[in-house]
């Protein structure tokens, strides 16, 4: 029986992910005659149409759909077998591919990445940052090894280790009432000067947790995409926020005219911070020596 090349299936894949054969055609190394010629050999193996093709834009059949889905996991999988023979050979070599979300990258990576040049050397990190659901789908369909999460969050079927838990801290304008407190406890926060982050950003669930408030409870009105606007709307006066430890010694923080102050710390006033990847990735080894340079970073700034 004739079986589909990985050739073909990356093909195909390509081609639905951008949505144009000439795009693909690059992203492949291949000319386009030959991606087309690639996809319908395929087409006529599996005796099914993948793919309608129309002279503005390329739609992808039903059966298309899941073919591509299953040719996904097969060229992961081929991916995480090359993974597993290379580091057979030299376990803390070659390249390693991590995502990591935007309120982590900026304020962990400067202080682990000379760590891990210094003590493995010989690794090469790719680094992609992205919103927590769009890596876990990167890391389902092999796009990135291993990714940098906050918890709780739903992994799926996906391996997951913590490495270190933060507390949060609250940021408020200098001129703010509550500024002259040591700490805050949750329940002293004005709720309706609270300022979070935009939908789709774990840290907006992992604070309105800390506060232990219901999902409804921010200021509806003003809500923001990333942790420096954040700061910026607090240094402007515009409301209150919360912050994770790891950020509150970074230049972004240190040179805003705000107030910092502990929120006093329980059970849920924290986040963790921990790595996710495939259960079919076998470079144990690397894990290991990623996950202890990260922890030792994430416990300096402690």
């Amino acid at each position: 029986m004739r079986l589909p090349t990985l050739r073909q299936l990356q093909y195909l894949t390509a081609v639905i992910e951008e949505k144009h054969f000439g795009r693909a055609a690059e992203k492949c190394h291949v000319t386009q005659s030959t991606l087309s010629a690639g996809i319908q050999d395929l087409e006529d193996l599996l005796e099914v149409g993948l793919l309608e093709r129309t002279n503005r834009k390329v739609l992808t059949t039903p059966i298309g759909e899941e073919v591509a889905e299953r040719a996904r996991q097969i060229l992961s999988l081929s991916d995480d077998l090359v993974d597993l023979a290379q580091a057979e050979k030299n376990p803390l070599a070659g390249r390693i591919r991590i995502g990591v979300i935007p309120t982590i990258s900026p304020f962990l990576l400067p202080r682990v990445l000379p760590r891990i040049r210094k003590q493995l050397p010989q690794l090469e990190l790719l680094l992609v940052e992205e919103q927590s659901e769009r890596l876990l789908e990167q890391v389902e369909k092999g796009s990135i090894d291993v990714a940098i999460l906050a918890f709780p969050f739903n992994t799926r079927n996906l391996n997951y280790r913590v490495i270190a838990e933060e507390p949060f801290w609250v940021a408020l304008p200098k001129n703010h009432p509550l500024s002259s407190n040591d700490s805050l406890q949750p329940h002293q926060l004005p709720i309706n000067e609270l300022l979070l982050l935009a939908e789709g950003h774990c840290m907006r669930e992992h604070a309105i947790s800390a506060c232990q408030l219901p999902a409804s409870a921010q200021r509806r009105s003003v809500q923001a995409t990333s942790l420096y606007t954040l700061i910026e709307m607090v240094a402007s006066g515009l409301g209150i926020t919360l912050i994770p430890h790891m950020a509150i010694n970074s230049d972004m923080v240190r040179h805003a005219e705000i107030s910092l102050l502990p929120l006093k710390q329980d059970e849920l006033a924290k986040r963790e911070i921990g790595l996710v990847w495939r259960p079919s990735f076998r470079r144990t080894s690397t894990l290991e020596a990623l996950s202890q340079s990260f922890t030792a970073a994430m416990e300096e700034s402690l």
